[in-house]
């Protein structure tokens, strides 16, 4: 019997209207019986699982890592098996994983059957798959309207951030971990799962999403001027060897402000500080490229 695929494609996606019907015409040839459902609210991408979750054998995600974000509360609670066609505009947990952009590279990968179990984090109950950052990057993802991303592409978290980072401003926060607790003064505080976040840059040079820890760095410089020379390390993950930044590895992980403080997570910004964060270790199955 050929298994039954709900396909969920964003409309808004950079390239996801472009190439639904080529994903559909692929996964058929391929042997899925594809049932495809689509909202014009991201955010009801998990009701929509739910209500087929008897009916399918898996769920295929067409979009960006904000599309993801948004369904991945309901591929947790489902325990379906997640494939990734990665038609968003930084593609940043397919990176990670391997996954090209490539369309029908991206379905192949799934009708190989190839299902690798990888962490989630967590904050204030909201899953994530890459990062949760506030202070800088919440500026920046303000920045990244639907248009924006839709003509620059990738190129547009570059030029965001050049526009944000000479106008941010440090914020004190405490972090907390079980058995420590640091006071600092901020412009950016990033707790990742995943490798890649932000079209690219790495939250740690050997994280993984399968090494069951949380990576969080801090920025901790005084003026705008000294994240110039740190951007390219940020690239590579190596920016935590940098002095001015602050670099904790672990489990559990808390974050108070003085007042409340927007947290993006995947690129969508879900929640506020208080922050408390955790890891969900082996929490979904995702078809990934075979080794």
């Amino acid at each position: 019997m050929s298994p039954k695929a709900l396909l969920l494609v964003n409309p808004h996606a950079r390239k996801g209207q472009k190439f639904l019907s080529t994903a559909v015409d692929c996964l058929n040839t391929l042997g899925f019986h594809v049932i495809q459902a689509s909202t014009e609210n991201p955010q009801q991408l998990g009701d929509v699982i739910r209500h087929y979750q008897q009916q399918i054998d898996l769920v295929i995600v067409g979009g960006g890592d904000g599309t993801l974000n948004a369904a991945v509360d309901a591929i947790v609670e489902t325990q379906l098996p997640l494939g990734i066609l990665p038609l968003g505009t930084a593609n940043d947990l397919a990176r990670t994983l391997g996954i090209p952009n490539s369309l029908p590279e991206a379905c192949q990968i799934i009708a190989a059957g190839q299902l690798r179990r990888i962490d989630l984090g967590c904050v204030n109950g909201k899953y994530f798959f890459n990062v949760a950052s506030l202070g800088l990057s919440v500026n920046i993802t303000q920045k990244l309207t639907k248009e924006v991303k839709r003509r620059w592409g990738v190129f547009a978290y570059a030029a965001a951030a050049f526009q944000v980072i000479w106008k941010s401003r440090p914020f004190q926060a405490e972090i907390r971990t079980p058995g420590q607790s640091f006071h600092v003064k901020t412009v950016q505080i990033a707790v990742g799962n995943g490798r890649y976040y932000g079209g690219g840059m790495a939250v740690f040079h050997d994280a993984r999403i399968d090494d069951q820890r949380l990576d969080l760095y801090s920025l901790e410089v005084h003026h705008w001027w000294q994240m110039i020379p740190l951007l390219p390390a940020i690239r590579q993950g190596k920016h935590i060897h940098w002095r001015g930044v602050r670099a904790i590895q672990g489990r559990e992980i808390q974050i108070y402000t003085r007042k409340p403080y927007p947290i993006n997570t995947d690129g969508e910004i879900t929640t506020y500080t208080p922050a408390v964060f955790s890891l969900m270790p082996k929490g979904i199955g995702v078809f990934v490229p075979l080794l």
